[in-house]
C-alpha cells in the first residue's frame, strides 16, 4: 500500500519537480535504524533475535526503562507491554515520531518495560536458519503462519526474557489482526495476555472502502504475474526516487494529500516537517501471498485463513475445503479498542461488527475525526488514545 502511495506521488509531480524545488532540510532519524532512534532520543534499547518454529529470525527490541529514571531504578520488576505493527510497516513506524508524540516512549516514562516485533519479511526480519532471502520458499507465507508462529515465538521469548507471566500487547491495524486469530485458536497464549489494546481494528474487511478495495478484484494469478512470487513493498532503488520527492517542500503537501485518499481524511493531524523520516521507514515489505490474504478478506468479507485456490489445495492443507474460519467468538482475552470515523481500512462498519463479536470487550472509543495513520502518526494521539492506554494498565497494576 505504501509503494501505491509513493508511485502516485511520483506520478502527481514528476512534470515539475526537477526544475526548481529546493530539498527540505531532513530530520536526522530518517537515515537511522530503530535502535540509534531510540538512543538518540536518549534511552536505553536492546536488539533480539527470535527464532520461530519454523526457521524464521525475527528481530525485536526493547526499551527497558524510561528516559529519566533514577539507576537504581533500573532494575525493577515493571509491566511489560508488546507492541506490534500492520501490514508492509515494521517496528519502525512505533517511533517515527519525538518522545512527546510517541507511544512506546511514552509507555517507558509512565514505567514499563517496552518492547517492538515484527513479522516476518519486514526489513527487521529477513532471517532464516536455512533458507535465502532471495528464494521464492523463503517468502511462502501468508497471515496464517505470522499466527500460528511469529506471535507466539515473540511473546513466548519476552515472557522468559522477563520473567513474567503476562504481558500486555497493543496492536495497530494488521497487528489487531494477528491477535484476534492469534487468541483465538491459540488458548494457551491468550492466557499470556493481561489485555489486548486494538488501534484501528484491521480485522473484518467486508465494508473497507478507498483505493485500497481495488486489490480484491484483481486476480491473484495477476498479481502473481505482476508483482511474482516474493516480496513487495520493500524497500528499493526505486524508491530512493520517491523519498527524494517526498522530501521537497511542495510536494510533502501533496503526499500528505495522498495520505488522505488512501487512509481517511484528517489533513490537520499529520506532523507534514516528519514526512521525510516517515517516507524512510515506510514501507518494510511482506510476501506478495500476505497481500493475497488480505484482498481474500476484503472480497469474501470473513476473518479466515489463507485459501489456496481449489477444494483439493485447501483439503491438503486443512483437511477441509474451504479455509477454517478465525471465530472471534473465541478471542476471550480483555480487549479496549480504539477506531476512526473517518477510517477508509478499518470501515466503521466492519468495526461495529468486530466489536458485537469480541466477548470480552472492556472499552471502546470511536473518534470522529481519526484517519486509519492517526493511531501513529497523529498529533493529537496522546489526547485521543495514548493517556489512556497508560491509564488502563496503570489502574490494571493495582487492581
Amino acid at each position: 500500500m505504501w509503494w501505491l502511495l509513493r508511485t502516485l506521488c511520483f506520478v502527481h509531480v514528476i512534470g515539475s519537480i526537477f526544475c526548481f524545488l529546493n530539498a527540505k532540510p531532513k530530520n536526522p532519524e530518517a537515515n537511522m535504524n530503530v535502535s540509534q532512534i531510540i538512543s538518540y532520543w536518549g534511552y536505553e534499547s536492546e536488539e533480539h533475535e527470535v527464532m520461530t518454529e519454523d526457521g524464521y529470525i525475527l528481530l525485536i527490541f526493547r526499551i527497558p526503562h524510561g528516559k529519566n529514571e533514577n539507576k537504581s531504578s533500573h532494575n525493577t520488576r515493571r509491566p511489560v507491554v508488546y507492541l506490534h505493527h500492520g501490514l508492509t510497516v515494521s517496528a519502525d513506524y512505533w517511533i517515527l515520531d519525538p518522545p512527546s508524540n510517541c507511544l512506546a516512549f511514552l509507555l517507558a516514562d509512565a514505567g514499563f518495560e517496552v518492547w517492538l516485533g515484527n513479522s516476518r519479511g519486514t526489513n527487521n526480519a529477513r532471517k532464516h536458519v536455512r533458507l535465502d532471502p532471495d528464494s521464492k520458499e523463503f517468502w511462502d507465507f501468508s497471515f496464517n503462519e505470522q499466527i500460528e508462529y511469529d506471535l507466539p515465538a515473540i511473546i513466548y521469548f519476552i515472557l522468559n526474557e522477563t520473567r513474567q507471566t503476562q504481558i500486555y500487547y497493543i496492536g495497530h491495524s494488521q497487528g489487531v489482526y494477528l491477535a484476534y486469530a492469534a487468541f483465538a485458536t491459540n488458548p494457551q497464549l491468550a492466557q499470556k495476555i493481561k489485555i489486548n489494546f486494538a488501534l484501528g481494528p484491521v480485522v473484518i474487511t467486508k465494508y473497507l472502502t478507498g483505493v485500497f478495495r481495488t486489490i480484491a478484484y484483481i486476480h491473484p494469478t495477476v498479481i502473481k504475474t505482476m508483482f511474482g512470487e516474493k516480496d513487495i513493498f520493500s524497500k528499493s532503488n526505486a524508491n530512493d526516487i520517491l523519498r527524494f520527492l517526498c522530501h521537497r517542500e511542495q510536494i510533502a503537501t501533496a503526499c500528505t494529500s495522498l495520505l488522505i485518499v488512501l487512509f481517511g481524511y484528517n489533513p490537520g493531524n499529520l506532523n507534514e516537517s516528519r514526512i521525510d523520516v516517515y517516507s524512510e521507514h515506510i514501507p518494510a515489505g511482506t510476501s506478495v501471498r500476505s497481500i493475497l490474504h488480505f484482498s481474500q478478506g476484503i472480497r469474501s468479507g470473513l476473518f479466515q485463513a489463507y485459501d489456496w485456490g481449489s477444494e483439493s489445495l485447501n483439503v491438503l492443507h486443512y483437511n477441509q475445503s474451504t479455509p477454517p474460519i478465525y471465530n472471534i467468538e473465541d478471542m476471550k482475552v480483555r480487549t479496549a479498542m480504539w477506531s476512526g470515523e473517518r477510517d477508509l481500512l478499518g470501515d466503521p462498519k466492519d468495526v461495529k461488527n468486530l466489536a458485537a463479536k469480541t466477548p470480552n470487550l472492556i472499552y471502546h472509543k470511536k473518534i470522529p475525526h481519526y484517519n486509519h495513520m492517526d493511531f501513529i502518526l497523529g498529533k493529537d494521539a496522546v489526547v485521543q488514545v495514548y493517556r489512556k492506554i497508560i491509564e488502563f494498565i496503570n489502574r490494571d497494576q493495582s487492581e
